[in-house]
């Protein structure tokens, strides 16, 4: 389990650690868990709003590439204060520990591409049905995903057919494909099973623009429910207020966007 440290490229000690968002407890229960999967407990940190009784509609929260570090815990925190049953498993836990690298460059050729897609694809299975067990609705299961995690949200669209709704921020829409990577959201774009919200930013030198429009392509061409809004004034990780990319006009407005998309993709049907 990642410790309450932010990962050694992004300290939370930084100039802009007084940007970061900290959510109180109060009304919620947020812990950490351990959830069977593949026939290895996954760690996972969880959080819902106390003293409710009824199923809760579910998010799984998919970590940036940095794992479940006190931001994702955070996000998982506001989640459960809009009513949810949040959870961010960590989907590295059989290949290493995120905090153990210095360098983006590095986590991701030590540790990230050994990562295979089928396995997080799996992984998140488990935890829809841990959701279930533990106080959730499986009828109203969710998804948003952050920078690694933003593609893996497109993924998980088009692998689960449960899956009401996901919302991916600023997650990576093509690549090179690998053994470990066979496909990216591209490829997929034809075959989800829910709607999908992509939130962008213009000014990511990492996902650039003409990427964006291809995607939007394929969708159109896959007669996809999906949308995705691009914030011109912003680039990567908009949303990561602990970090310099935090751009709090865009990350506002994604955030209401998300919600509004979670809450219509799960009203009931009259």
């Amino acid at each position: 389990m990642t410790t309450d440290k932010q990962p050694g490229f992004a300290p939370a000690a930084s100039p802009h650690a007084s940007t970061a968002i900290t959510t109180p407890e109060d009304a919620i229960i947020a812990s950490i868990t351990s959830i069977p999967s593949q026939g290895e407990n996954m760690p996972a940190y969880f959080a819902r709003p106390e003293g409710v009784s009824d199923a809760l509609p579910v998010v799984i929260v998919i970590q940036e590439i940095f794992g479940v570090h006190e931001h994702i815990r955070d996000l998982c925190r506001r989640l459960a204060r809009e009513g949810y049953l949040a959870v961010a498993p960590e989907l590295y836990f059989r290949q290493g520990d995120p905090n153990e690298f210095t360098d983006i460059s590095t986590l991701f050729s030590e540790l990230v591409s050994k990562v295979p897609d089928a396995q997080v694809l799996a992984d998140l299975d488990h935890v829809a049905n841990w959701a279930a067990r533990n106080g959730g609705d499986p009828h109203r299961l969710l998804a948003t995903g952050f920078c690694w995690g933003g593609r893996i949200a497109w993924l998980y669209a088009a692998h689960n057919p449960q899956l009401k709704a996901a919302v991916a921020w600023y997650g990576k829409l093509v690549g090179d494909k690998t053994l470990n990577s066979p496909k990216h959201p591209v490829d997929i774009a034809s075959e989800l099973n829910a709607p999908v919200l992509g939130l962008y930013g213009a000014q990511d030198g990492s996902i650039p623009q003409d990427t964006v429009e291809t995607m939007r392509q394929a969708l159109r061409a896959g007669n996809a429910h999906a949308e995705i809004v691009v914030y011109p004034d912003a680039g990567h990780a908009f949303n990561a207020d602990y970090r310099p990319s935090y751009h709090e006009e865009s990350a506002k407005d994604g955030w209401q966007r998300m919600l509004k998309w979670f809450a219509d993709n799960t009203a009931k049907k009259s």
